[in-house]
C-alpha cells in the first residue's frame, strides 16, 4: 500500500486557496454553532495544521471538530504526531504569510535538529482515521470537506463514486475544495454546487 501511494502535500500548499478561504468561507463558518470539515486523503498531515491555524487565527477553532482520514495507517500515524522537516520550514513560512497569516508562523511549533513538532493545542479538535474513500461510506455530515489532487489519480468511475459520497455527506450550502487539476464540472452533481470561486476550485452546496 504505501509503495502505490502518492502523498504530496505542504503547509498551506497553494496559498490564494487559503487566502480565499479566510476571505469567502470563514464568514459563512461564523453562523453555525459548530463546524465540522473534513480532509479526505490527508496525507501526511500539513494541510490539516494549516486548517486548523487559520481557524485559530479567526476565532473558530474552539467550536470545529475536523476530521482527518487517508486510506494509510502509516500515513496517518506520520500526520497524528504533527512533526515535519525543519528544512521546509522556510518554504512553509512564506506560503503562511501568503495565506494571510496573521502573526509569526515560528509561534506554532518548536524546533529540534532536524524537525518541528506543532503544539499540542493544534491537534485538540483534531480526529485523525484510517478511511477509503472507494469502499468506505460516509460518517457524518459536514460544512466543509477538502479533498485536493487526490480525484487526479481516480478513473471516471471512482471519481464519480467519490463525488456521491461528498454530497451525501456535506451540509445544504456545505463547502467542498478540491485540488487546482479538479473541477466539479463533469461529475452528475454539477448542476448542484455553485462556484464560490471557481479559479481556486472551491464550491457551494445548493442544492
Amino acid at each position: 500500500m504505501n509503495d502505490i501511494i502518492i502523498n504530496v502535500t505542504e503547509m498551506f500548499r497553494d496559498p490564494a486557496l487559503f487566502l480565499t478561504f479566510r476571505t469567502k468561507v470563514v464568514p459563512l463558518l461564523r453562523t453555525y454553532p459548530f463546524i465540522r470539515i473534513w480532509h479526505a486523503g490527508c496525507s501526511t498531515g500539513e494541510e490539516v495544521f494549516s486548517m486548523a491555524i487559520l481557524l485559530h487565527e479567526e476565532g473558530l477553532y474552539s467550536k470545529t471538530r475536523i476530521y482527518a482520514t487517508d486510506i494509510s495507517e502509516n500515513i496517518i500515524n506520520q500526520a497524528r504526531e504533527g512533526s515535519f522537516s525543519i528544512r521546509r520550514m522556510q518554504e512553509y513560512t512564506r506560503n503562511y504569510q501568503l495565506a494571510g497569516g496573521t502573526g509569526a508562523f515560528s509561534q506554532y511549533y518548536t524546533a529540534s535538529r532536524e524537525t518541528v513538532t506543532f503544539h499540542p493545542f493544534l491537534k485538540e479538535n483534531i480526529v485523525f482515521a484510517q478511511h477509503n474513500l472507494v469502499t468506505d461510506r460516509s460518517f457524518n455530515e459536514f460544512h466543509v470537506i477538502f479533498c485536493r489532487n487526490v480525484l487526479i489519480y481516480f478513473n471516471k468511475k471512482l471519481q464519480d463514486h467519490v463525488h456521491d459520497l461528498f454530497y451525501e455527506s456535506l451540509t445544504r450550502f456545505g463547502v467542498l475544495a478540491l485540488g487546482n487539476r479538479e473541477s466539479i464540472n463533469f461529475s452528475k452533481h454539477a448542476d448542484s454546487y455553485e462556484a464560490m470561486d471557481p479559479r481556486e476550485k472551491l464550491y457551494r452546496k445548493v442544492k
